[in-house]
């Protein structure tokens, strides 16, 4: 039976190592691009529903995907794989190459596709994927100079990963020479597999299949844990590998390393996609090999990694803030006050939820019955609130200096403890309006005071389809009056 793991002593610390890691990533690199829009008619020409095209995303996929987890975590990657001689390839290469700490070597082929997925969403349901991609082996001149490059670069690196798509580029013996290479090095290789070959992979340090993968591998039941881990030892011993992680979707992870073994429960407290959640999974194991912890620390860290990204929209990463986060995180009310990026993701995921998402700002430095009739009129008006709130130093330059009487952090905490508040986010300009440019709010909200011409933001939310609600003000009640009549 393996050991259940639910705590490891400083988690903290050892996230904060992983900025630390040097990794290099050969695998498969694709291109994702997500187009939402919204569905209103079906069209003459067919059955079929018209998307009303609204933004496109486009990001690096695949192996692509490894990287932007590693470099999310604070991370160095060199990156080796393959794109065609199209506009797919130079809008990956571009992508790639934007993000800070990565070496890239894309390597171009002619007559060969970029792997392209392209996904259509509306309503927060995906109505249609469409690919493009060839799936045949690179040509061997570039397999070549692909292991020659990895060689050369092994050394400068801590580790190596191979993520495997079965695109092509690690294809035949590719895998087996960049094994050959790494340990000849004295490096060590992480591998997310695909297919039932696995000596292909043979001698890797770590290998990270899914069950259903492992079922294929290994051609025995993986139902429960004990076939779960007769199944990864058949494998481990057949081809030398040096551990395997079995990810287990809600069942958690297992580890087996030499005789130990250990299970990591699922993290997610709610799965909202699960896509790339193998991509971090693989990411975060590596980077936390190359900085030196632990395989089971690691592989914990890992675990928490997956979880928070299911728990997000599209192929996402899980950042070192997102770590600390999850491990640090106070119970309760503080739970609704997020940083401006994780803020963005839970307002996608509202949205992906057709779910109407309302907006309003301020100081909320005395918090007094007039903030708390224009907070119950806002969330009366959509199905999710979230409030911006000025900085101290955002406070200071609007207020003065002997403002704010109470600092961010208390205010932010007493805003979360109301229950027409779902969500705090802290903004540090003057205005709000780089942060509702962020969220894209449906339903903006200031007090009557304004008018509709005057609401920083007003003009960008109904651009984009939203409204401007002008609250009803309660008399009396005013935060400055307040603190003149306490400075008496």
């Amino acid at each position: 039976m393996a050991e259940m793991v639910t705590e490891t002593p400083d988690l903290v610390e050892a996230v904060r190592q992983l900025r630390r890691a040097s990794v290099l990533v050969v695998g498969d690199a694709m291109l994702d691009r997500y187009v939402y829009g919204t569905v209103s008619r079906i069209s003459p020409e067919a059955p079929v529903p018209v998307l009303a095209v609204e933004r496109e995303v486009a990001m690096p996929g695949g192996a692509g995907n490894v990287v932007r987890n590693i470099t999310a975590l604070g991370g160095a990657v060199a990156f080796l794989s393959v794109v065609g001689d199209d506009q797919a390839g130079s809008d990956l290469t571009g992508l790639v190459g934007g993000q800070p700490g990565v070496e890239p070597w894309l390597l171009v082929q002619g007559a060969r596709a970029t792997t392209t997925k392209t996904r259509f969403i509306a309503a927060g349901q995906q109505m249609m994927r469409a690919d493009h991609e060839i799936a045949r082996p690179i040509h061997a001149r570039i397999a070549d100079r692909l292991v020659r490059i990895a060689t050369d670069t092994v050394a400068a690196t801590s580790v190596m990963v191979l993520s495997d798509y079965r695109k092509g580029v690690l294809a035949g013996d590719v895998p087996q020479r960049l094994i050959a290479a790494a340990r000849a090095a004295g490096r060590r290789v992480v591998v997310d597999p695909k297919g039932e070959d696995f000596s292909r992979y043979a001698g890797a340090d770590v290998i990270t299949p899914n069950r259903a993968e492992l079922a294929l591998a290994s051609g025995l039941p993986v139902e429960t844990e004990e076939q779960i881990v007769t199944a990864a030892r058949q494998l481990r011993d057949r081809h030398g590998f040096g551990a395997v992680l079995v990810t287990r979707s809600e069942d958690g992870m297992t580890l087996l390393e030499g005789d130990a073994l250990h299970h990591f429960p699922a993290e997610a407290p709610e799965v909202h996609d699960v896509s790339g959640a193998g991509d971090t999974v693989v990411a975060v194991l590596a980077a936390g090999m190359a900085a030196g912890l632990a395989l089971p620390v690691a592989a914990r860290l890992a675990n928490i990694a997956g979880g928070i990204v299911v728990g997000k929209v599209g192929t996402a990463v899980a950042r070192e803030a997102d770590l600390l986060e999850a491990l640090t995180a106070e119970r309760g009310a503080l739970r609704k006050v997020l940083r401006r990026a994780a803020a963005a993701e839970q307002v996608e995921r509202w949205r992906q939820r057709g779910w109407r998402v309302g907006f309003t700002n301020g100081c909320f430095d005395l918090l007094h019955p007039g903030h708390v009739h224009l907070l119950e009129q806002a969330r009366s008006w959509c199905d999710r609130l979230v409030v911006g709130l000025n900085a101290d130093s955002s406070v200071k330059r609007l207020k003065g200096p002997a403002r704010p009487i109470q600092p961010e952090a208390a205010r932010a905490a007493v805003l979360a403890s109301l229950a027409t508040v779902d969500l705090v986010t802290i903004f540090e300009e003057d205005t709000p309006v780089e942060l509702i440019h962020l969220l894209r709010p449906d339903v903006l909200v200031k007090g009557a005071d304004y008018t509709v011409d005057t609401v920083v933001g007003a003009d960008l939310v109904q651009e984009w389809g939203g409204v401007v609600k002008l609250a009803e003000l309660l008399p009396g009640n005013s935060t400055t009056a307040t603190v003149a009549r306490m400075r008496g």
